[in-house]
């Protein structure tokens, strides 16, 4: 069935590399997808991927990251193209991001309601009495009590601060919100709680959708309606969690799915695989597929660049054997 939601954001070619001294690192290279709205899309691939960077270009492009070409339309405006207080009406309010380390991301001078109403008024809105009952709202939401207000980040846990910078980041109801590797540092049931949270923001409409990054694909096989793969700098893969986790085409994307645990299932009745090799370096990288240096099906045509193939309807892959090769081959 084709999903006829609206694309809140249109992603095509969007080139972004980190220029260095001995070249560019390309991080982020001939990228292109959507997301729609009330969707919650998957990102996920090894460290080093471009998983953060793409998410870097499109919050917030700092030396040495450089955007290159490509267009990013967001609610239909290419914000590529915006000047820096053109975009900084947008922050908070059509595009947020909740970073991946928590304690990085507030002042470790200011309590944390000092903090959130500095940065509301910076995008003018009153930091009231009434605007705080919303933010009390939010807190009862996420289990926090209303007096980690009058609290300084040092002296809340991991799991507290990384709830309260979900609050501050969807405290304005962004259209489009980008959740960066935030389970990384938390424990085993703070990820579940914290991806679940996520999940009830979209559901209650408090966020119009999301991209959730991560390398742990359990994670995102219990919220994301689809999932995306990325591996060095490049898309691998795309298509509905279920049918991308249970017919996986790509290489990449079985192998990642090969090394996960499964529940119920003891390593002497089927071992977990890991990946042989190891990432290519992405400087002044050329052309070809960048997975063939580790990919065991790899022949003379991954030399060239694959296109985006259409596997089902909202499944695509980028891989000149897809068809080829089994989704059972480690079994």
């Amino acid at each position: 069935m084709n999903d006829k939601r609206e694309n809140i954001l249109e992603i095509r070619n969007l080139k972004a590399y980190y220029m260095v001294l001995k070249g560019s690192v390309k991080a982020v290279d001939d990228i292109s997808f959507d997301v729609k709205r009330g969707e919650i899309l998957g990102l996920a691939g090894e460290s080093g991927c471009g998983k953060s960077t793409l998410a870097s270009t499109l919050i917030s492009l700092k030396p040495p990251l450089r955007y290159i070409s490509g267009e990013v339309k967001l609610l239909g405006k290419n914000i590529m193209k915006m000047s820096k207080e053109e975009y900084q009406k947008m922050r908070l309010k059509n595009i947020s991001l909740i970073p991946q380390y928590a304690l990085d991301a507030f002042s470790p001078t200011k309590k944390i309601k000092t903090f959130i109403a500095d940065l509301v008024e910076q995008h003018g809105v009153l930091a009231d009495g009434e605007f705080f009952e919303k933010v009390e709202e939010r807190l009862n939401m996420v289990n926090l009590d209303y007096s980690v207000l009058d609290r300084y980040p040092i002296e809340l846990s991991g799991g507290m601060k990384q709830r309260v910078i979900m609050i501050i980041s969807t405290i304005l109801d962004p259209e489009f919100l980008i959740a960066d590797e935030i389970t990384s540092a938390l424990d085993v049931s703070s990820q579940r709680y914290v991806a679940t949270m996520l999940a009830n923001f979209r559901d209650e409409g408090i966020i119009g959708s999301s991209m959730f990054i991560t390398h742990d694909l359990s994670i995102l096989y219990q919220i994301a309606d689809r999932l995306m793969i990325m591996y060095a700098g490049q898309f691998c893969e795309i298509g509905p969690t279920d049918e991308l986790i249970e017919n996986p085409r790509h290489p990449y994307t079985r192998a990642l799915i090969a090394s996960l645990p499964q529940v119920g299932i003891q390593y002497k009745d089927k071992k977990l695989y890991g990946i042989k090799g190891t990432p290519p370096n992405l400087l002044n990288i050329g052309e070809g597929c960048r997975f063939r240096f580790r990919c065991p099906y790899a022949n003379e045509q991954c030399e060239e660049t694959p296109a985006q193939e259409k596997v089902n309807e909202g499944h695509y892959v980028s891989c000149w054997r897809w068809n080829e090769t089994g989704s059972d081959d480690n079994d």
